[in-house]
């Protein structure tokens, strides 16, 4: 990914905002929801397909190698499962938040 900001944020910044998201499916606590929905790998070497996919069930994202770049103000990788947390798992996701707010009655 590559992302510019009006105004840039440190790097410490960007991974605290990671680390305190919480979407409305862990405000929720939903069965499907992984509990910690970002989670940022310091390592150089991550976030890796085969290490980080089933992460939380394969419904969490994982991040890694934040860096500043020269064309945009940062940069950095972002892995997830693309069947769990894409198309199966993330229709189920859909379907829990759906129930819990009342759609569904």
């Amino acid at each position: 990914m590559f992302v510019s900001f009006e105004k840039k944020p440190t790097l410490e910044e960007i991974k605290q905002c990671w680390c305190d998201f919480a979407g409305e499916p862990q405000k929720l606590n939903l069965p499907s929801a992984p509990k910690q929905f970002l989670h940022y790998f310091e390592e150089d070497n991550r976030p890796q397909a085969r290490l980080d996919r089933e992460l939380e069930g394969g419904m969490a994202i994982s991040l890694g190698r934040l860096r500043e770049d020269k064309q945009y103000d940062y940069k950095f990788v972002c892995l997830s499962h693309n069947t769990l947390r894409g198309a199966a798992g993330g229709a189920v996701l859909m379907a829990e938040l759906l129930a819990a707010k009342g759609y569904l009655d």
